[in-house]
């Protein structure tokens, strides 16, 4: 009788092991951060359809997060490595114990963890649902950091090779980001034969609209 009285004051109390809670949610409002475990998802789901209702690109920059609003743009920080990408939440998960973001495979491929699988990251909230508008230009993004001095480090590598190398800064409310691009196109054409020349050299390059007049350090 005591021991059974003792599991009804447990489970009143903590669920005595029967129930799990289901994961806080965060706010929405811009400079909210959130840490975690994020993990990636890519071939299996390529071409399903999300929980926006749009159908799931592994090449875009997208995320599942279980509680965000769908179109909130995030800031996601590997801890691991400092280096940092934009997504747009879009679907909904991950549901394995301890993740708090499902990336996409380009978003993973930019904060180096195709190969490990999970890494421990800082999500930043940026915005609301972007506001898509016709590109006056375009760029290829090949690295974006939470450290400056890694960003310039990229930067000054590649402006051996390339011509047009440029950081573009970011200021977040919890920190500010540096994402390193190369060249302004007028055609997306165009910055896809670069991107092409790019990728041998193992460099995660992404297609990016970027204004032909667009802030940056050259």
């Amino acid at each position: 009788m005591r021991r059974w009285l003792v599991c009804v004051v447990a489970l009143t109390v903590a669920g005595c092991g029967f129930f799990r809670r289901a994961p806080a949610p965060i706010d929405t409002y811009p400079g909210t951060v959130q840490t975690g475990t994020a993990s990636w998802y890519g071939p299996g789901f390529h071409g399903n359809r999300t929980s926006s209702g749009e159908i799931y690109d592994q090449n875009e920059l997208t995320a599942a997060h279980q509680t965000l609003p769908l179109g909130t743009r995030v800031a996601v920080t590997n801890l691991d490595n400092g280096r940092q990408v934009e997504v747009r939440i879009n679907d909904r998960g991950p549901f394995a114990k301890g993740r708090v973001i499902d990336l996409s495979y380009a978003a993973a491929r930019m904060l180096g963890m195709v190969g490990p699988g999970t890494a421990p990251v800082r999500i930043e909230v940026l915005g609301g649902q972007i506001v898509r508008v016709a590109a006056t230009g375009y760029a290829v993004q090949v690295g974006a950091f939470a450290d400056r001095d890694n960003a310039n480090r990229l930067k000054s590598q590649l402006a051996r090779r390339y011509d047009g190398v440029y950081v573009t800064i970011l200021d977040g409310r919890s920190a500010t980001y540096y994402r390193v691009r190369v060249g302004r196109f007028p055609s997306r054409e165009q910055a896809v034969q670069l991107a092409q020349s790019l990728t041998p050299l193992g460099l995660p390059a992404i297609i990016v609209d970027d204004a032909l007049d667009g802030p940056g350090t050259p």
